[in-house]
């Protein structure tokens, strides 16, 4: 099992870094797709997404986010809040 974990975070990360690609091409219906794909990806194989992965991609709409394009990033009181383009805020701690 530990090689088909392996493999599906090796999928995962691919995905992610086509994801940022698309994003930056301006293909943001493609890069929703392979966020759709990577989260069905770590579904399935029981795995956690990197948060990296997590802190870029819209729960609500599944886009990817790039700060300044289609999402707005504020600090506030001890937390960062990101806004994506369709509503949706994430926060997270900081330090």
């Amino acid at each position: 099992m530990a090689d088909q974990d392996r493999l599906a975070a090796e999928r995962i990360a691919r995905l992610h870094d086509l994801a940022r690609a698309a994003t930056a091409d301006g293909q943001f219906d493609r890069a929703r797709a392979y966020v759709r794909r990577a989260r069905r990806v770590a579904e399935r194989n029981r795995l956690s997404l990197p948060r990296d992965f997590r802190r870029f991609t819209c729960d609500a709409c599944d886009a990817y986010l790039r700060p300044g394009v289609n999402a707005r990033v504020r600090t506030r009181s001890g937390h960062v809040v990101v806004t994506c383009d369709c509503g949706a805020q994430s926060r997270y701690p900081y330090e």
